[in-house]
């Protein structure tokens, strides 16, 4: 099996977001399953019919042995003690982290807070609030392949310095590298509703000083979500329902010690998770969803994480990460899909029969999830730190059935911790689906291109289920579209936080979610997405207006500094960036070894090559040359040569002894004496016919309409693209969203965890 076999030959973003961020050593798609499923032929049977799908840090990491890199996405530090040797080690475990990989979490609840008398030179500490800025510098210095790590820095309300904390990030240049969030109790935001004082105390044990301030609760809330509205942070973490719903709600020897950068997954010190998703939407069949294909692979994925847990235990890059890991055993399997599932079965994403069908699969998910952590326990044992006291817990008797809860206390459990929902930004995309349980963001959107002219060009796009259901039934105009076509600016706040609370339910981590609010939104629409989401159980959620101040800081100095070069003009050695607008053109040739398929994209204003894929078909040293070949022929292309030039060289090589065979015995060779003298050939024939469809007049854009590797392309206004009111992504220029926590480009890929 090939990538575009995989993901369709259309899906030419999918295949780029593969070939750039899962794809290592040239391996074939074939190999690289074989990496990422351990063999498993399940797991690859279920990542084939894309069923399942492991989380990134594994897609790109499992089975590479030349470096030192990380299967978890995600980690929790240690929380720092009160002294300058803790709060600095925390740093370096914070960079050993990133350096294999893992974003980080780290709660900054057990430092003093500003004006604490110290024994030293300072007579005063500075406050948890001032090393903020040093975590994330470490953040934005260590590198990994290309792209930063991610930090969640989190405190507790009973801290005093908690309204400094709240204000951390009201500057574009305060914490830049962080997501930051207020760890809130049940009593907070009782006192909230009940417009108490609250009081914020904390007492140093090195010299028993006790810092206490008060504040109106209401007061306290009102600015957190005031900062939310306007700077896109705080966020919210509701720590008694993180502690007190879960596994482990009575084992007195377990902490959680912070979250995750996106906040779905709580850890306790030391702790990581590894993540996988399954796709919801395909097992959607004739508008009804198959339980039993479901369950199976529940417990597919749940026996999976196990092996990729034991295998890459060694991997972690802190000891006491290690020692976590083998005590607990976090494991972190979620969903995607949701709102294409939805759509699937003629359900509106805001509707009772959605969330009820919801509540019906979240219950199989954690069900299955924990009998097969209980089967797998009495084949190799419960975690370290197992106590019966798990089957005391709320949420096993609220998601198990009897056989499941006999298994568990016959076997007890082989992880602590099971099901998450995370931020499926980048896998999603690839496959062309919905993130998590987000709604999809919108039915279309608007992609940029950077014409070879130098004017930009805007070209609407559908979200590949509206493409998908528009092409079946002969719609033409968006408006047409049934209501259960839901998106996320047509559903209301209050149903997103209900569909939230349903399956947080069924979740025993967290769940990573964003509602995103229009500008118009006001503060009070924050607040009362931040109670309701309380009183519905949520962890945590994530809110997001458009327009606030923190879209202006979301694109990185990269954009700038392209900008910048693009002012300048190409020079020697400079390579032309492809747009997403191209026009392709497909030839299949016939050589000495058999079929090759060659595909050419072309500018849609000037005819000129910009890029072509060669693909045999196989394995070997031929098909790798072709590889190398198509990559150098576009590079060529992309850095001015003419195709004329191009193509006079492949015509100059010499003839190949299986090509001369071929046409010797079987005369069906393409013209030519060997593979590049074909391939030469080919291109000159699929440009003149550019050239000519463009003399003649014919509209490019019309074309790109009519060819299905456009995605349902049209032009719109450049001057006025319709869904032009955000930051735009850093490499090509399109708008971003925020979507389950991160920052993610539907046009390139590119993403961004906060």
């Amino acid at each position: 099996m090939t990538v575009d076999q995989w993901l369709g030959k259309d899906n030419l973003l999918g295949i780029d977001i593969w070939m750039r961020k899962y794809r290592k050593n040239e391996e074939s798609f074939d190999e690289w399953l074989d990496r990422v499923s351990g063999n498993n032929e399940a797991i690859k049977e279920l990542i084939i019919e894309k069923k399942f799908i492991p989380g990134g840090r594994i897609l790109s990491n499992r089975g590479i042995t030349d470096t030192r890199v990380t299967y978890s996405n995600c980690y929790v530090i240690t929380p720092p003690e009160d002294n300058i040797e803790s709060i600095f080690e925390s740093r370096k475990k914070l960079a050993r982290t990133y350096s294999y990989g893992g974003g980080c979490g780290i709660d900054l609840s057990k430092l003093a807070p500003a004006g604490a008398k110290v024994h030293n030179q300072a007579e005063q500490t500075t406050g948890a609030v001032s090393f903020m800025q040093g975590y994330s510098q470490t953040t934005e210095e260590i590198g990994q392949a290309g792209r930063r790590g991610a930090l969640m820095i989190s405190l507790d309300c009973h801290h005093p310095d908690l309204l400094d904390f709240i204000d951390a990030k009201t500057s574009p240049d305060a914490v830049t590298k962080a997501n930051i969030s207020v760890r809130v109790t049940d009593d907070f935001m009782e006192a909230v509703i009940n417009d108490k004082d609250w009081i914020m105390s904390f007492t140093r044990p090195e010299t028993n000083e006790t810092i206490t301030k008060t504040a109106r609760a209401r007061e306290i809330f009102e600015k957190l979500c005031k900062n939310n509205w306007d700077w896109g942070e705080p966020g919210i973490l509701f720590w008694d329902t993180i502690s007190n719903y879960n596994l482990l709600e009575f084992d007195d020897t377990f902490e959680y010690a912070g979250v995750n950068p996106c906040a779905e997954e709580p850890l306790p010190a030391g702790g990581s998770c590894l993540l996988s998703s399954i796709n919801l939407s395909a097992f959607v069949k004739d508008k009804e969803f198959d339980f039993d294909d479901f369950s199976e692979t529940v417990a597919n994925g749940v026996i999976y994480l196990n092996e990729v847990l034991e295998e890459g235990l060694s991997l972690h890059p802190l000891e006491e990460q290690r020692k976590s890991v083998a005590d607990w055993r976090q494991i972190g399997l979620g969903i995607m899909g949701l709102a294409d599932m939805l759509i699937k079965m003629e359900l509106p994403y805001d509707s009772e029969q959605a969330r009820q069908l919801c509540e019906e699969i979240g219950l199989v998910m954690a069900d299955q999830a924990l009998y097969t952590s209980a089967f797998l326990a009495g084949h190799a044992d419960s975690y370290n730190n197992y106590k019966s006291c798990v089957q005391k817990s709320e949420f096993l008797k609220n998601n198990t059935c009897e056989s499941t809860r006999e298994a568990i206390e016959a076997y007890g459990l082989r992880n602590s911790q099971l099901l998450t929902i995370a931020p499926t930004g980048t896998i999603s995309t690839m496959l062309g689906i919905s993130g998590g349980i987000e709604p999809i963001f919108a039915n279309s959107y608007t992609r940029k291109t950077e014409s070879l002219h130098g004017h930009d060009e805007y070209y609407k796009v559908y979200t590949p289920i509206v493409k998908e259901y528009m092409d079946e039934h002969g719609i033409k105009d968006e408006t047409e579209l049934p209501n259960w076509f839901c998106t996320s600016s047509t559903i209301s706040p209050l149903n997103r936080v209900l569909m939230q609370g349903v399956w947080q339910k069924h979740i025993d981590a967290s769940i990573s979610s964003t509602v995103n609010l229009p500008e118009e939104a006001t503060i009070k629409d924050v607040e009362e997405i931040y109670l309701n989401a309380w009183k519905e159980g949520l962890k945590g959620i994530t809110v997001f207006r458009n327009g606030c101040k923190r879209l202006g800081i979301l694109t990185t100095n990269n954009s700038q500094e392209k900008e910048e070069e693009e002012e300048k003009g190409l020079s020697r050695g400079e390579i032309i960036s492809c747009s997403d607008n191209l026009i392709g053109m497909k030839r299949r040739l016939t050589t000495g070894c058999g079929s090759l398929h060659c595909t050419a994209w072309f500018d849609p204003h000037t005819g000129d090559l910009m890029e072509i894929y060669l693909n045999k078909g196989s394995t070997g040293g031929c098909a790798n040359f072709m590889v190398g070949l198509s990559r150098m022929i576009s590079l060529a292309c992309r850095g001015g040569v003419k195709i004329e030039d191009i193509a006079d060289q492949l015509q100059s090589t010499g003839a190949c002894p299986s090509y001369a065979s071929r046409t010797a015995t079987k005369h069906d060779t393409s013209k030519g004496a060997c593979c590049p003298m074909a391939v030469g050939n080919a291109l000159m024939e699929m440009w003149k016919e550019m050239k000519e469809r463009i003399e003649k007049g014919n509209s490019i854009i019309a074309l790109a309409n009519s060819n299905s590797q456009t995605l349902g392309s049209e032009s719109i206004p450049s001057s006025n693209p319709e869904t032009d009111n955000g930051a735009k992504c850093p490499e090509c220029g399109s708008e971003l969203i925020q979507e389950g926590g991160c920052v993610i480009c539907k046009s390139c890929g590119w993403s961004r965890c906060g």
